[in-house]
């Protein structure tokens, strides 16, 4: 058996349900001990809430994806509820972010109300005393660390994270997590946030289904990629792969609080 790792990010609602079950009936084989199955609105929160209570190694976060229209009014509040009530079922809310690619495709499109809704968020984030799983990338994440710092929030996960060598600064120096995907195998820039992050704030997802490249190019997302970024991670911060294995599992289970 493999050493065992946590997926720190994946969508599972979205996987084809035959390639969802092989992934949930290997895991344990595969050394994956947890997955994080973040949720892009509340049909998605259902799926992964329904999830979570069938599979005992599937924990769940629930928000808004911010790569999409923004939410109607009535689906928000339906959502914003339904986190409430199922707060003790959940191990963060998340996904939730900034849409930086949408604008990027669409530039007429006004940031104001997706950063409205993500404040809505995070205060409830701290209402709820849960961490935060967020996309946040490139220009737009010294703006989500601000209301961050605004609302003294902590427990911060910024997933797949791309960015300046500033706001990496600001990042650790607050003590945020980042997670580093299987593209560290062959991508220079996530090569070097991985050799230069500290290693105690750093985890290891998938972010699955999202396809990669490199030698995992035609295949289908799994979790069990993971164990090569472990490798490669250790080999770029110069350290031993057991080392690697043991920090990045402790840094998940005390990040998302995983007993």
């Amino acid at each position: 058996m493999r050493k065992k790792i946590i997926d720190a990010h994946i969508h599972l609602d979205a996987y084809r349900e035959e390639d969802r079950a092989a992934i949930l009936q290997e895991a344990e084989d595969d050394g994956i001990d947890r997955l994080i199955s973040v949720s892009s609105g509340l049909a998605s929160s259902r799926v992964n809430l329904a999830l979570s209570k069938e599979y005992p190694q599937v924990l769940t976060a629930f928000g808004y994806h911010p790569e999409q229209p923004l939410p109607p009014e009535e689906e928000l509040a339906d959502l914003l509820q339904f986190i409430r009530q199922n707060s003790e079922e959940m191990s963060a809310v998340g996904e939730v972010g900034l849409p930086y690619y949408l604008i990027k495709d669409d530039p007429s499109l006004p940031l104001e109300p997706y950063i409205e809704l993500l404040e809505a968020f995070i205060q409830l984030a701290s209402e709820l005393d849960a961490p935060l799983a967020l996309h946040a990338v490139y220009e737009d994440a010294p703006l989500v660390c601000g209301l961050l710092e605004k609302h003294s929030i902590q427990d911060a996960h910024f997933h797949w994270f791309k960015g300046d060598d500033k706001t990496v600064e600001r990042m650790k120096q607050n003590g945020y997590y980042i997670s580093v995907t299987p593209d560290v195998l062959y991508k220079p820039k996530i090569q070097k946030l991985a050799r230069d992050y500290p290693l105690d704030q750093m985890m290891v997802e998938t972010d699955g289904p999202w396809p990669f490249e490199g030698p995992f190019l035609h295949q289908v997302t799994h979790p069990k990629m993971i164990h090569q970024s472990v490798d490669r991670i250790a080999a770029l911060k110069g350290r031993a792969v057991s080392s690697v294995y043991r920090q990045l599992y402790a840094n998940t289970t005390r990040f998302y609080r995983i007993s």
